[in-house]
């Protein structure tokens, strides 16, 4: 029976494993085409994108589940519950970096206040954007 788990590079002081998943190529590939590590995106692209995702799949399982589902207001209610989980993600992601980051870092990107702040800018916005957008399509395409 083949070992498919030894330690990355071989050395068991990086406290890393190295499986066929986490070092094949196509994870890298996957993960190196998410927003957060693509390089020459904007802070404020990052957020926008990552929001827009997030706030297309938030109005479904209101939709779906919510407890207004089978009334004629089901989906104006799915997507104001979104829409409220959007403002508290929000507020979480702007008390996160106001605790995590300072003025004075040099960091750069979402590594830094400015530019965590960007993030949560474009987060906002596109997140609204993605839910009203499945709001839209579930209203008028049937």
């Amino acid at each position: 029976m083949a070992n498919f788990v030894k330690p990355y590079k071989n050395d068991p002081f990086v406290g890393h494993l190295s499986t066929p998943i986490t070092t094949s190529a196509a994870t890298r590939a996957i993960l190196g085409n998410l927003p957060a590590y693509r390089p020459g995106l904007s802070s404020t692209l990052r957020g926008l994108e990552v929001g827009m995702a997030h706030g297309y799949f938030l109005v479904g399982p209101f939709a779906l589940l919510g407890p207004l589902r089978n009334s004629s207001v089901g989906l104006l209610a799915a997507f104001m519950s979104a829409a409220g989980l959007i403002i508290i993600l929000s507020v979480g992601l702007a008390i996160y970096g106001n605790a995590t980051f300072t003025a004075a870092d040099k960091a750069e990107g979402i590594q830094s206040k400015k530019g965590w702040q960007e993030f949560n800018g474009g987060f906002t916005i596109g997140a609204f954007g993605g839910a009203a957008f499945a709001y839209f399509l579930l209203t008028f395409v049937k």
